[in-house]
């Protein structure tokens, strides 16, 4: 008794699970450890050009630094996407519907597109985790009622029910709920974590738009102390 010789006693059904089982398996581990590596390297870019950023001398350095190079960052995509923007619109006005309004009003629509497109990107394959997290242990499961429906009926074809017949049978069909849980776990912690990790990009994201936004638009920095107004002579 054990894993393979339930392996030799598996008919199609239990074997078809079984495939769907090391699938679902690989394809969540390998979102798991391809979306770990991308956003370590995206957080390293992003911290870089944010320390670039903020020590840029104004906002013509940065859009001549931005000038032609494919951002490899949602930072820099956005600060780009807002600076060509302002250009876009100063310089051609509203000439069509989805340049109507204001600057400002056009400089805002850009930047939410932008975030809504990089917010995209960061829950590529989320849904497949969440759906491995969540299916997984019921077609474990299933494989589990399915082998002790027929271990089931092998015992009652022998005529001999005693513990020692039953156990084995009944404890290799186990052995796909457990399959099952080895499965779905790793894809809910992945999932969790992920959401955890963009949540808080986004939250970082939403409040450099913000600074980005009065940069385009004002000139000046959200949160500049305005200067004391000077009290009248009595």
């Amino acid at each position: 008794m054990g894993f393979g010789h339930f392996l030799s006693q598996a008919d199609l059904v239990a074997r078809t699970i079984l495939v769907i089982m090391a699938v679902a398996s690989l394809a969540s581990w390998y979102l798991i450890v391809t979306k770990a590596i991308s956003g370590a390297r995206a957080n390293a870019r992003s911290a870089k050009f944010l320390d670039f950023f903020w020590n840029a001398p104004s906002m013509a350095a940065v859009a001549e630094e931005l000038k032609g190079k494919a951002p490899d960052n949602a930072f820099a995509h956005l600060a780009q996407q807002g600076i060509l923007a302002v250009e876009h619109h100063e310089r051609h006005g509203a000439d069509r519907l989805n340049e109507a309004g204001s600057t400002s009003e056009y400089v805002t629509r850009a930047m939410r597109r932008t975030i809504d497109e990089e917010t995209a990107d960061m829950e590529a394959g989320l849904s497949i985790l969440a759906s491995v997290g969540s299916t997984a242990p019921f077609v474990g499961l299933l494989g589990t009622v399915w082998g002790i429906y027929h271990a089931l009926l092998a015992i009652g074809q022998s005529g001999s029910g005693t513990l020692d017949k039953v156990a084995g049978p009944v404890g290799e069909a186990l052995i796909m709920t457990a399959i099952g849980l080895a499965v779905a776990i790793p894809a809910v912690l992945g999932y969790n974590y992920f959401v955890r990790i963009n949540r808080r990009t986004l939250a970082r994201l939403d409040g450099f738009a913000h600074d980005l936004y009065t940069f385009l638009v004002t000139g000046a920095k959200v949160g500049a102390a305005e200067p004391a107004p000077k009290r009248k002579a009595a």
